[in-house]
């Protein structure tokens, strides 16, 4: 008598009897919240929508303002830039803005620094105890209108004509401090770079001679170069003390730098 599978394949004929078709039951997936990650790394966060399309240099530059305490900082304190928190430094520190000076405020745009300035030495009388001061901002671009700040854009602060403005604009034709925040733009040359802004910072010795009190002081920036130590020295002549200061919020990278030159020796 033949038995069942007698013509059937030896191979199929084990497969049946020694490897049974094991049975295998799925496991239904994690939540999403309890999914693990291999040990590879933890996932990519998505780009910023506002990196799409930008160039390598676009994309650090936003990363870096993305990043960086003092711009945030600038927004939580409504300021106009970062650059604000450079003079509340050097100002906590040397005390050059009191209530009732007049301060000239030179390459003010976006207006920041004429903020702090606004501020301290009360241009918009919002404290009635204190004496009020006045601001003035002079630029080559367009300033937003600031309450406590009399702006005058589109002006060059180089100009002999601009200086006679600026005097009518100053009580007596005279201000306590000039700022200067004000660099050129920049063409990459790093030396080139350098040295016009060091024309620019002797520029405003001129500017200082015909609207700058006696004693008063003056604050410019400066990037370092080989003109960096004549410019301290043509300082030296013209102010009884010059210091050279470097805010934290000055970006550690950047060769930026600020000369406080105070008791101006008017004659």
């Amino acid at each position: 008598m033949m038995r069942f599978g007698a013509f059937l394949p030896l191979t199929a004929c084990r497969r049946s009897v020694w490897e049974p078709r094991r049975l295998v039951m799925s496991r239904p997936p994690l939540p999403p919240r309890l999914r693990f990650h291999s040990s590879a790394g933890a996932p990519r966060k998505a780009a910023p929508q506002h990196l799409k399309g930008k160039r390598p240099a676009e994309k650090r530059w936003i990363v870096r303002q993305l990043s960086d305490p003092f711009v945030q900082a600038a927004r939580v304190q409504q300021y106009r830039c970062r650059s604000a928190f450079k003079l509340l430094e050097i100002d906590e520190k040397y005390g050059i803005l009191r209530p009732g000076y007049s301060v000239l405020d030179c390459g003010a745009s976006p207006g920041a620094w004429s903020q702090v300035a606004v501020r301290k030495v009360n241009a918009a009388g919002t404290d009635p105890e204190c004496p009020r001061g006045t601001v003035v901002g002079v630029d080559l671009l367009h300033i937003a209108p600031l309450d406590g700040a009399h702006f005058l854009p589109c002006r060059d602060v180089t100009d002999p004509a601009t200086h006679a403005e600026l005097r009518g604009h100053l009580p007596g034709g005279r201000a306590d401090v000039i700022l200067s925040d004000m660099a050129p733009n920049a063409c990459g040359l790093k030396e080139l770079d350098h040295e016009r802004l060091v024309t620019l910072c002797l520029s405003l010795l001129d500017l200082a001679d015909q609207v700058l009190k006696p004693g008063g002081c003056m604050v410019c920036k400066c990037w370092d170069g080989a003109l960096t130590s004549k410019l301290q020295q043509r300082l030296l002549s013209v102010f009884n003390n010059v210091k050279t200061v470097k805010p934290k919020a000055s970006r550690k990278e950047s060769s930026e730098s600020y000369f406080l030159a105070r008791h101006f020796k008017k004659t």
